[in-house]
């Protein structure tokens, strides 16, 4: 029986030192029934050669392209719309995946009767060092999203099951916004512990300065679930916050355990 096929979603913006690292860990799945839709956000890069030129080596590799900047959500949006897949996952342009990421998580979905499902993953530099492990509970509820966003780059839901679901048209935290969407469908999102992806920390990222999120965490709460001022700014604080610091603080890095940063490709 044929594999079920998976949509994987990409947003693209001057990506060229980063896209084509992230379109080989996704040619290298051991899950081979895949399309990556990937939108480009109006690039003034080389980025769209890259993708044209990487699309004619594969054919289940497609390129959109938007002809003004929209922001990640818009283009996340413009994939998710022409996506054909019973599954929708995220890969942004400047993440990776380990080669049996789809199998792993498709194969724990279908099994589970899982409709929304994430795994750790590993935080990396744009030298391609490890420096940490992201992780998260096997299960979690929507109370325990409100104070926690799993990473975009892991998440795959279950058309079927929940519906073609979008992002918010924000800036900032659309990822997150759609998460909390989601669990109000499924009411738990289910997780694997190994961790099955690569987050790239940059400096000049759009989610890079954390100060900057804080109002739009607090427009989450108001556009997306409703609360009031009061009740979004005492989740903020006293749930948001002390679970980000506490988060920060125990991350497991490779720094603590070997002594120096990991390579990527060890």
């Amino acid at each position: 029986m044929r594999a079920t096929l998976v949509s994987i979603i990409t947003p693209t913006y001057n990506s060229s030192r980063f896209i084509a690292q992230t379109i080989a860990s996704i040619r290298a799945q051991t899950y081979l029934n895949w399309e990556l839709l990937i939108t480009d956000d109006a690039s003034t890069d080389d980025t769209v050669k890259i993708v044209q030129y990487l699309a004619r080596q594969d054919c289940r590799i497609k390129l959109f392209q938007l002809a003004q900047n929209c922001g990640a959500g818009a283009a996340r949006n413009n994939s998710i719309e022409r996506a054909k897949g019973r599954f929708i996952a995220f890969c942004d342009s400047d993440d990776c995946w380990k080669p049996d990421k789809l199998e792993k998580q498709i194969k724990y979905m279908t099994e589970n009767g899982y409709s929304f499902s994430f795994s750790a993953y590993y935080e990396y530099d744009e030298q391609n060092k490890i420096h940490a492990i992201v992780k998260f509970p096997a299960k979690i509820t929507k109370a325990y999203l409100l104070r926690n966003c799993i990473g975009c780059l892991t998440v795959i839901y279950d058309v079927r099951r929940v519906g073609k679901m979008y992002m918010p048209l924000m800036r900032k935290r659309q990822d997150w916004a759609l998460w909390l969407q989601i669990i109000q469908k499924s009411h738990t999102a289910h997780g694997i512990t190994e961790p099955l992806a690569y987050y790239r920390i940059r400096k000049n990222s759009v989610s890079a300065s954390k100060l900057s999120l804080i109002r739009w965490n607090l427009l989450v709460y108001k556009q997306i679930l409703g609360y009031g001022w009061i009740k979004r700014t005492a989740i903020f604080f006293f749930l948001f916050m002390p679970t980000y610091i506490s988060k920060y603080l125990q991350k497991v890095t490779y720094q603590s355990y070997f002594g120096q940063k990991s390579d990527l490709k060890k």
